[in-house]
Order: C-alpha cells, then structure tokens, then sequence
C-alpha cells in the first residue's frame, strides 16, 4: 500500500489539486494499492496517516514538498511516522528536495529523494521494492547506502513526455472540494506541460529540468479542460505549467478548441514569447477567455534583466509593449517583480518602482506583484554575489524550519544580508501605497465602494511619491482587508 500525502501548502490550507501526486498515481493505477492524504483538507492529517498505516501496513510514504508551508509540515510529521512504523518507507519529491537532496537524506526521516519529475523514477522504485531489485541506475534517485552510509545520487530524473503520461485518476479524490471560487468564478487546475526551454538564474525550475519543455498536444489539452469543465460545472481553468505559451501554434489550436465552452483561463507565459504571437492568436485566446497570464516582468533595470539572464530579448520596453498589447485584446498581464537584487538594491529598488508608475500608465488595469529577491542554489551571477554579501545555505532540516528561512522561501524575509531594513520598508510602503490606489481585480471581496475608498484615500500619496509611514492604509487594510494581488493558484 502507498501513501501519497501532499503537506499543507499555506497557512489558509488553500485547496488546490495536487497534480505532481495525480501524475504519480496514475503511472501506478490498476498496479498498486495506493491513497491520499492532502494536509490542506485534513484538519489533523497526523492523525489520519496513523490510522490508514496502522490499518493497511502501508509500506511507502510519498510526499510532495515545496519549501516553506509544506516543509514544515513534512519534517516533524515524517519523522514521528518514522520513528513510530519502522518498515515505512519515506520518499520526497518536488522543487525542495530535488534542490537540497543532500539535506533531506543527512539525519533526517528520508529514505528516497526524487529529483525532478517522478513519474518514471517513481514507478521503477517501487517495482524494484516489490521485487526485491537493485535502484542503482534509476535516473533521478538519490539515497543514503545501507551499509556505508554514502550518498547515492543519480542526477536529475528525465522529463517526461506529458502526452504519453496517462490521465490523472480523478475518481480518487474528492475534486468538488478542490473547486475555488476566484475571480473567473468556480475554477479547478490543470497541469498540461513540464518545464521551461529558458534558464533564469533566479528559478527553481531550472533546477528542475535544466532548459528541457514537453507538452500534451492542443488536442489532449482541450479534452481535458472540456472534461473539468462539464464534470465539475467550472466557469474557468488554471494552467499551472510552468510555461504554457512556449508553442504558439499548440495555443492557438488550443484557444479554437475551446471557443464554445465559454469559460475564463489563466496561464504563465515569457514576455517576449508573447510578444511574437500573432494578432489573430492574441484575438483566439482573447475569444477563447484567456482573461489573465502571468508574466515575470522581473525588473525595471536592463542590466538586472541581463544579470537574471533573462536573455537578450527582455528588456523593460518589451514589458511596457506586452502591457499595452494585452491591454488592446482586454487580457489581464499579470506582473512579477523581483526587488533588491545584490549588489545595490536601492538603486535598482527606485528604478523599478519608477517603472512600475510608467506601466501603470500604460495600462491601468495590469496587476503588479512584488517580492524580495532571494537566490536559488545554482550557479549565477546574482547567486554569486548573494554568497559574497554573506548568504550561507543551511546545511539540516531543522535550520531550514527556522523563521528566517521559513520567511526567506516566501520572498519575505528580513535580514537578508545584501538589502537593509531601509530598503525593505521602502518596498512595503510603496507597495501598500500600490495597492490602494490600484486595488487587485482578483480580490472578490471589494466592493466598488471599498474600492473608490481606497483610491481617494490613497491617491494624494500615489502622485506625490510619498509612501512613508502610510498608518492610514495600513489601518483601512484592517477594516477591509484587501489583499495583494497574488497568482491565483498559489
């Protein structure tokens, strides 16, 4: 029997699917004997894997781990599985451990690493298990040797081919309590790609799978939204690929496919990529109800766009140019901004926010989302300069369950060692500044007259660039509770 258990993934136990354990099940149905447990629908889920080991002597753990939210549920829940069902076997997989392996095995309650994706790795561990085979040479496995207590790693997994994975068995869980009502109304995900053919230094999913991009086609795509969307009575769809607009011709096909549903979708796309689209593919998903996509516009600096290697096609200009072409097709752009990038976060802090003004001027209706910048364990410039400035990676589990770094994997953390306490304020004043003045579309809860609120009460600071100490935002952030805007699915 195995276990798939997915940890809380924030502090709201926001539901969404948890397609990565979906993806695994399927390459194992009508195989194994397997459940799930999803930390973001239990109240105790301790309780409830106690209970399904103890009755079905679950021999295998699988768990899913982001860093942050997840990681802290996962560290101290597998290791009191561990220490109570010695036979347990515990496997992790996801963006955490494939980044940190050597952590996750040193000391800790994990057995098995996955690093990248696990559908094949995954499925020949356990017909190795059952077996009573050699792991060795399966691609992407990493482990602790039984008798030297040597690290075993066998690199990155391959990427699978998403058109030749079987569809997700559905039918194991409860999907209805999966449905979110966002801002396109009832909404539930899908995952219809795996990586991204571009290597920013700055994300995971390089570590991931290191430039590589595979797809469902448009056809299989579209069968799967129509089936969400019947099944499950949607108004809209969310992508969760790490890039769907890569092929301009597979979502264009996509986007005629799906004419006749008449629904919202949301997805994740590269500002230059877009912006080779054709005016009649733009015109197609318009038409087909693409109503928001996410873009990592990154920074109002050139060379901080050179430094991220972004590459020579991103530049400022071209954010200012997708923002007003969005804005001809009445699409939502979504954007990401990575502030207080080494060496000199300050200068590159005002040059963005001053961009940030100018894109607002462009089209209004854009959503702006900001993060501190905090580097990922892979070779760069920008990560190099983090480790001059005096970042050390933690070196256990139980340092990467400290608030620091608990806040660090959110994009939120102080004491960064490279951005002062100065900087980091100016961000959160002219961000709730921001926020006020250009209230989120993807917060339900305004209303018009809360939200005519915020803009009169904001504005003076807004066009006189004074955001220090705003107590009266934050104070009115209380009464009305406004959120930031915020990707929808996570």
């Amino acid at each position: 029997m195995i276990v798939f258990f997915n940890p809380r993934s924030s502090a709201a136990r926001k539901p969404v699917l948890p397609l990565s354990l979906l993806s695994l099940a399927a390459c194992l149905e009508g195989e194994e004997e397997y459940c799930f447990v999803d930390g973001n629908l239990e109240e105790d889920p301790a309780t409830t894997l106690h209970r399904i080991i103890s009755e079905t002597g679950a021999d295998l753990l699988a768990v899913t781990v982001m860093p942050g939210p997840q990681l802290a549920q996962a560290v101290p829940l597998c290791r009191e599985l561990k220490s109570r069902y010695p036979h347990l076997k515990i496997v992790w997989g996801g963006y955490f451990p494939t980044q940190h392996f050597d952590v996750c095995l040193s000391g800790g309650p994990v057995d098995y690493v996955i690093r990248g994706h696990g559908e094949d790795a995954f499925k020949k561990l356990v017909a190795s298990r059952r077996a009573e085979g050699s792991i060795e040479e399966i691609p992407g496995l990493s482990y602790m040797t039984t008798r030297s207590g040597e690290l075993v790693d066998n690199g990155l997994a391959p990427v699978p081919d998403p058109e030749g994975l079987p569809d997700f068995p559905y039918h194991r869980l409860p999907v209805e309590r999966y449905v979110r009502r966002t801002f396109m109304g009832r909404t539930l995900s899908h995952h219809s790609s795996y990586g991204c053919p571009f290597i920013c230094n700055f994300c995971a999913v390089v570590n991931m799978v290191k430039g590589r991009w595979k797809a469902q086609s448009a056809e299989r795509t579209a069968d799967a939204t129509r089936f969400l969307v019947c099944r499950w009575n949607l108004d809209a769809v969310e992508f969760f690929d790490n890039n769907f607009f890569v092929d301009q011709a597979r979502v264009a096909e996509f986007s005629e496919r799906i004419c006749d549903l008449q629904i919202s979708w949301w997805g994740e796309a590269r500002i230059d990529t877009l912006l080779m689209f054709s005016d009649q593919t733009w015109s197609s998903m318009a038409t087909s109800g693409l109503r928001m996509v996410f873009l990592g516009a990154e920074s109002g600096s050139r060379s901080t766009l050179w430094r991220m290697n972004k590459g020579g096609t991103a530049s400022p200009e071209k954010t200012l140019e997708i923002a007003e072409k969005a804005a001809r097709f009445g699409i939502i752009p979504e954007f990401s901004f990575v502030l207080g990038t080494p060496p000199e976060p300050e200068a590159e802090v005002e040059e963005t926010v001053e961009f940030i003004r100018n894109l607002k001027k462009v089209n209004p209706a854009c959503e702006i989302i900001l993060y501190l910048y905090t580097p990922v364990p892979l070779a760069g410039e920008l990560h190099d300069e983090a480790l001059q400035a005096g970042l050390k990676w933690p070196t256990t589990l139980d340092e990467w369950l400290s608030p620091f770094w608990q806040e660090f994997v959110l994009r939120r953390s102080e004491g960064l060692p490279w951005i002062n306490r100065n900087v980091r304020q100016r961000i959160g004043n002219f961000e709730r500044v921001l926020n006020a003045y250009y209230p989120t579309t993807t917060d339900i809860r305004l209303t018009r007259s809360h939200r005519l609120l915020l803009r009169l009460l904001s504005g003076w600071r807004y066009h006189l660039r004074i955001y220090e100490l705003p107590l009266e935002l934050k104070l009115l952030q209380r009464l009305t509770s406004y959120q930031r805007p915020e990707t929808i699915g996570f």
